[in-house]
């Protein structure tokens, strides 16, 4: 009763191949953009009547379908609940995270809000995958690692002291090595937020090691620019 059966199966049937070879070959895009404002207004108890379609568009062949669904995936996670969207969308992000870097890109930016909708374990499993986001399809793509280094920091509110500096430490110490300065500036303030993060937690054994780390990585260096970076550190500090 909230949408006439008739525009909605009109709106369904968008994603029919048939129509994009004869109709409008950007008409899938167009779908996809327009998704998350139809499942508003369907709301999550009749998300069965969009899953399908949403599945479909996922998986087109076009990667600017994938990457529109990819950049709205956090709004439609808000909208469905954690339920469905662990049972419906995680999968497809997860498909989303080894796309070309076009798609990755619309997760990335928006990793912080779809991760902390999910539950606590879930959400600890993107532990072990945050480290592919330091590689690119395109090594030249440097603001696709600056991406990274801004979600991280706020990203670090999500975990324990301890799995900060199991995981998250390596990805902040490799992005301050980066061959591009907007990066390693980003990554500046990561490191301090991550050392924040540990005297914040009373976690004061963990900061004193990766200052430890800092020192003998950056402070002893035997290029300047190692040196620097330490420099700056201590200034963002």
């Amino acid at each position: 009763d909230i949408i006439p059966q008739p525009l909605l199966d009109q709106y369904l049937s968008m994603t029919d191949p048939a129509r994009a070879q004869t109709v409008d070959t950007e008409i899938a895009k167009h779908c996809a953009y327009s998704l998350p404002g139809v499942a508003l207004t369907l709301g999550r108890q009749n998300w069965h009547c969009l899953k399908d379609t949403y599945e479909t568009l996922a998986s087109d062949v076009q990667w600017k379908v994938r990457r529109t669904l990819a950049f709205s995936i956090h709004e439609l996670a808000v909208i469905l609940g954690d339920q469905l969207t662990a049972a419906d969308l995680v999968p497809i992000f997860n498909g989303f995270l080894k796309d070309l870097d076009e798609v990755r890109i619309g997760v990335l930016k928006h990793l912080y809000d779809f991760l902390k909708l999910l539950h606590a374990d879930k959400r600890r499993e993107y532990l072990y995958q945050l480290q592919e986001f330091v590689v690119t399809d395109n090594s030249r793509n440097w603001r696709f690692r600056y991406e990274l280094a801004e979600q991280l920091i706020l990203i670090l509110e999500l975990y324990n002291p301890n799995d900060v500096f199991d995981y998250l430490r390596h990805i902040a110490l490799t992005l301050c090595s980066d061959k591009v300065s907007e990066v390693r500036w980003i990554s500046f303030k990561l490191v301090v937020a991550i050392l924040q993060k540990f005297y914040a937690n009373s976690a004061n054994a963990l900061g004193l090691n990766f200052i430890n780390e800092l020192v003998v990585r950056f402070r002893h260096c035997s290029k300047w620019v190692g040196r620097q970076a330490f420099a700056f550190i201590c200034q963002v500090g």
